[in-house]
């Protein structure tokens, strides 16, 4: 997952909501295992987590609160897949658009 002198960001925060590295070039050690288990949840949670909010969305009687609660939910699943996503490089760069 790393290359040597990379640094993987974890899937979780330490103290402080700071992030958390692992430096390490063997992809089967405990902590790497453990961190793609976790990552491999995350991303799971907000595939149902998805699926959850387009019902959600497509139910014209869905509550208000029932909307603001999904919506939390769906903020913290996007925070969790962004870190997985710059973890595994693969964070995309965004550009200023074109102009036409």
């Amino acid at each position: 997952m790393t290359t040597p002198n990379e640094l993987r960001l974890l899937p979780w925060a330490g103290p402080e909501g700071k992030p958390c590295y692992l430096s390490t070039d063997d992809r089967g050690s405990y902590m790497s295992r453990l961190a793609d288990n976790i990552e491999a949840a995350q991303l799971g949670a907000a595939a149902d987590l998805l699926e959850q909010a387009a019902e959600t969305l497509d139910d014209p009687d869905a509550a208000p609160d029932e909307t603001r609660r999904l919506a939390t939910e769906l903020t913290g699943a996007l925070c969790d897949v962004l870190r997985v996503a710059t973890s595994r490089g693969h964070l995309l760069a965004v550009s200023e658009p074109q102009r036409i």
